[in-house]
């Protein structure tokens, strides 16, 4: 009796479908049971198509690819249409790919199964329940694995997975490194169990080396299976216990990086959708792994990076604590282009000229972008203005240096060159003098400087400025003087400590000024801490959540305190800036300057007269005299009451004079609103100009500035 009428007797036909021609031969029997007269016939795949049910076709498509891949059997069950949509039978396909080439045929046979009764539950391709879980399941493994950040958490994420039906309890995650099998992950096992596995030749008889050399999956249903293809190894696998293994490889963009290994203590048959899910996750957990590892590289480049970058603010500079952070921008290459540093400067004191604690210079700066350019650029510029202090330049000198050189090396890169345009930084130098405290500023567009005081009180202090470095190759740079008491605290921030999460820099100063406010002012590594944490949310910039992509803008922040050594003396409250002719908009800087200073005076008339009696003798300088204004204002304690004297000189000899302005009259009330509102007031000649001065007592007020 020949092979096809035995095959017909039991209801069972021959298919073959030509994947290159997309060709389907079927027998008679085949064809009977898609419907079709029982006889010979060679179809379309269209034509095939149209008699399985669309859902079924869909499975057995990834089904075939699956077995193509694995070059194992494509087993299915598949429902079997009329013309009119009807179902009419179920069918049991088996078959098996014949590689030819790049393309393949596939020869199977069909055969009529039962129906199955309601209430059964067979995890079958047609089964629902199946389907639904094993989608929703590889759904949630597929998020999971993707916001894995680190190899550790992808590994977690894998330890974690619930397959439907068959959930291994024991998992390993094999590397090739070189010719060798290393292993990079496990679970279920104990510490110290992967010491025959960390260092394996790829040409060991194990399944795990076999996968990662062919590319090819292994399913070890059974020990008995295991023993038999791999009796070298099977003694370190017999001690786990385990009943089934699958073996799957890794593979990223066509390069199988290694394997991972799903053991089972229960039998698991791996049927063409066990194998599929498990396919799936190895595809998954490939890609993530890739990902985690280029993010690894990065991170530790990015560190070394900034290692090698960012100086180190030891201890060994006696009187003072310093503290400084960086923290790069979310995503990508996390490297940009703030920096900060502290140098040493040559000679002693700037008052005394004699070897003694010496000067330092405190930068930070900013280059635009956030690109491994903008990183480079930084360095460069870094190591130029180190030059310049070291050769004792004083800060106007050392950025109008550095300007000149940031142009010089960006000119030349046009926007279709290798360099992407030029670029600009901004950029805060301060000459600190450790004996005195005086403090040089010159700023190149760079946000102002800040100070918290002994009683807690957080002044920004206005500096003259220039153009960022690099935008023309000669400008200039005023020198800011300011004085930093003992105990009081210096902050110079880059503006992503103020702009991060949608502030601008008057917001988001009062968020700083608010923290520098409330903390106590000892710790500075603690402050340094608090001030990231405040912009990002705590180690938000290492673990995945609601926050973790809050970093819009690379931050670098730096803080020096003078730490005398003794009980530090209570200094007088005090706030100084100049107000040139040529910037009138800088008397709402003064005004707010008084207000910041007497931001906790009991009388609010009291401030609001110091505010307009600030704003009077300001304009009455630029307008009547071709000086600058120099503005002096203190807040200092008498026996019971609290004193605010404010100062405001210019280099004109000429003094004022009490007017009678009439009613419609734009000047001339300066001095009588001061006779007014003030407690005190008077005008100074000086050896060259005067001094305008009014005194405010709070009254009431018996506490002292702490």
């Amino acid at each position: 009796m020949r092979t096809e009428d035995v095959l017909a007797a039991i209801a069972t036909g021959l298919w073959r479908w030509d994947n290159a021609s997309g060709i389907v031969s079927l027998d008679a029997e085949a064809a009977r049971l898609l419907g079709l007269p029982a006889e010979p016939v060679r179809l379309t795949e269209a034509a095939v198509r149209s008699r399985f049910h669309p859902v079924d076709w869909n499975e057995i498509d990834g089904v075939i690819n699956l077995a193509v891949v694995e070059g194992t059997l494509a087993e299915a069950r598949l429902r079997i249409m009329d013309e009119h949509g009807r179902v009419i039978r179920t069918v049991r396909s088996r078959s098996k790919p014949l590689i030819e080439g790049n393309d393949y045929q596939l020869v199977g046979t069909l055969q009529e199964v039962a129906e199955q009764q309601p209430g059964t539950a067979a995890r079958t391709p047609v089964t629902g329940d199946w389907r639904r879980s094993r989608e929703a399941f590889l759904l949630d493994a597929g998020r999971a694995l993707a916001e894995a950040r680190s190899t550790a958490e992808v590994l977690r994420v894998a330890a974690s997975l619930s397959m439907p039906g068959f959930s291994p309890d024991g998992l390993a995650v094999f590397g090739v490194a070189g010719e060798r099998l290393t292993v990079i992950g496990h679970h279920g096992h104990s510490e110290g169990d992967e010491g025959p596995f960390s260092s394996m030749s790829l040409d060991t008889d194990y399944p795990a080396a076999e996968v990662a050399r062919t590319g090819r999956a292994i399913y070890l249903p059974t020990p008995e299976e295991y023993l038999r293809r791999f009796p070298m190894t099977w003694p370190l696998a017999q001690r786990f216990g385990r009943r089934s293994w699958a073996f799957v490889p890794l593979v990223v963009a066509g390069r199988t990086m290694g394997a991972w290994m799903a053991a089972f203590k229960h039998p698991v048959a791996f049927t063409p959708d066990e194998r599929s899910v498990l396919t799936t996750v190895a595809r998954m957990l490939a890609q993530a792994l890739a990902r985690a590892g280029v993010a690894e590289s990065e991170r530790e480049l990015s560190l070394g990076l900034q290692r090698t970058m960012m100086p180190v603010l030891g201890p060994g500079i006696p009187g003072i604590q310093v503290a400084a952070r960086y923290v790069p921008t979310g995503g990508g290459l996390q490297v940009g282009g703030d920096w900060y540093d502290m140098i040493r400067l040559p000679g002693g004191s700037s008052r005394t000229g004699q070897p003694g604690t010496g000067r330092i210079a405190l930068v930070i700066g900013d280059v635009q972008g956030h690109d491994v350019r903008a990183a480079g650029l930084m360095g460069q510029l870094r190591i130029a203005l180190r030059a310049y202090a070291s050769e004792g330049h004083r800060p106007d000198a050392v950025l109008a240096r550095a300007s000149r050189f940031l142009y010089g090396i960006t000119d030349g890169d046009d926007e279709d060159g290798n360099g992407g345009g030029p670029r600009f930084a901004t950029c805060l130098y301060l000459e600190v003098d450790l004996e005195t405290g005086i403090v040089d500023i010159a700023r190149a567009g760079h946000p102002d400087p800040a100070v918290r005081m002994n009683d807690g009180t957080v002044l920004l202090r206005p500096t003259a400025g220039g153009l960022p470095l690099g935008i023309v190759p000669d400008t200039d740079y005023p020198t800011t003087r300011l004085t930093l008491e003992p105990g009081e605290t210096l902050m110079i921030c880059t503006d992503g400590l103020l702009e991060t999460g949608g502030h601008d820099l008057d917001s988001g100063w009062e968020r700083v000024r608010k923290l520098l406010e409330s903390h106590d002012g000892d710790d500075l590594e603690r402050l340094a801490d608090a001030l990231v944490e405040a912009v990002h949310g705590p180690g938000s910039h290492h673990t995945t959540g609601p926050l973790a992509d809050r970093r819009e803008d690379d931050i670098a922040v730096l803080l020096l305190s003078r730490r005398p050594a003794g009980t530090v003396r209570e200094a007088p409250r005090r706030t100084l800036m100049t107000i040139a002719q040529a910037e009138p908009e800088r008397i709402a800087e003064a005004r707010e300057q008084v207000r910041q200073l007497l931001h906790d005076w009991s009388d609010e008339d009291q401030l609001d007269a110091a505010v307009l009696m600030v704003s009077e003798m300001v304009t009455n300088v630029l307008v009547h005299t071709d000086g600058d204004a120099l503005l002096v204002a203190e807040v200092a304690c008498g026996e019971k009451t609290r004193r605010l004297r404010v100062e405001v000189s210019d280099g004109s000899d000429e003094l004022p004079h009490r007017r009678h302005p009439g009613e419609m009259a734009s000047s001339g009330r300066g001095l009588v609103l001061m006779g007014m509102l003030a407690d005190a007031w008077g005008v100074d000649p000086r050896g060259e100009g005067k001094a305008i001065w009014f005194e405010l007592n709070e009254p009431g007020s018996e506490e002292g500035l702490g």
